[in-house]
């Protein structure tokens, strides 16, 4: 069942992130993706995140489509004008790419080609709409094309610390589901506490909520994020259970399974995001039970 269908049928969808290779050697980007393949409802493949330099999320959905399996790839407002990202739009189409999310883009100063010059062209409100026209069949300069593209496209949530922050996070997402946003991918979930109380505001957002399961790898990168983004709500007593764990490695990957279950009732599906440890996915698979 495609990722479109599996979506409108309201089944679980659980989906991988995967990054493409900062080069041309795509042999673990493949392996990785063998490793789930049947296991996930499609990759997601995101362009160039947190500004660093790698290849092109179009490179990599095409990949993964070789591989029989369903991608879904980023489209940012940060690297491109509107030409650019129109171009790059049609073009998925054409090489077979049926999903695009619109993602918030990280800035360049924390990337890793800091003179790289933001273009900024269209925010993420104006690329759904851009997208929107496309599958009308007219560009942005309000000609019309040759053949119309299909896709079905979401968008994503910022991260919040509060209820005020959620407001305006709603707010912004609520424009893009006018525009055409289908599904909307949450923030990383670790506190199951604070869940329904952000789903019962994002209820009046209408389409699907994926929610965002962010692998913490150590004591340390979870101590960090607790401290640094109060909008985690990672708390001690996850992070002392990391730090008595005998293997903490697993420890971390059975966290984010146990996360995965409980969420089946309570979202439309999740989102995997393991930042280097893609060949784990499984492991974390096998402790969802999936």
């Amino acid at each position: 069942m495609s990722f479109q269908k599996r979506l409108a049928s309201g089944e679980f969808l659980v989906l991988a992130e995967m990054n493409t290779p900062k080069g041309v050697d795509i042999s673990q980007l493949i392996t990785n993706a063998r490793r789930i393949k049947g296991r996930v409802d499609a990759v997601v493949v995101p362009d160039m995140d947190n500004g660093v330099m790698r290849m092109s999320a179009l490179a990599g959905g095409v990949l993964m489509q070789q591989q029989g399996i369903e991608s879904i790839i980023h489209v940012y407002c940060r690297d491109r004008n509107r030409m650019a990202l129109q171009g790059d739009i049609l073009a998925a189409h054409v090489l077979g790419i049926q999903n695009l999310v619109v993602a918030n883009s990280e800035q360049m100063a924390n990337g890793d080609h800091r003179d790289a010059k933001p273009v900024n062209d269209l925010d993420e409100l104006g690329l759904m709409q851009t997208i929107g026209s496309l599958q009308k069949g007219v560009d942005l300069a309000g000609f019309d094309l040759e053949g119309a593209p299909s896709f079905t496209a979401g968008c994503t949530l910022a991260p919040f610390a509060d209820a005020n922050q959620l407001a305006s996070e709603l707010a912004l997402a609520k424009k893009k589901v006018d525009a055409g946003a289908k599904f909307v991918i949450a923030p990383p979930i670790f506190d199951l506490t604070y869940l329904d109380e952000f789903l019962a505001a994002a209820k009046g957002l209408g389409v699907p909520i994926i929610a965002t399961i962010f692998l913490i790898k150590s004591v340390g990168i979870a101590r960090y994020m607790a401290l640094n983004e109060p909008g985690a709500h990672i708390g001690e007593d996850m992070i002392g259970r990391i730090r008595k764990a005998s293997d903490r490695e697993n420890e971390c990957l059975k966290i984010a399974g146990e996360t995965i279950a409980a969420l089946k009732k309570k979202v439309a599906g999740v989102k995997i995001e393991t930042h280097g440890w893609e060949h784990r996915l499984a492991s974390i698979l096998d402790y969802a039970g999936i």
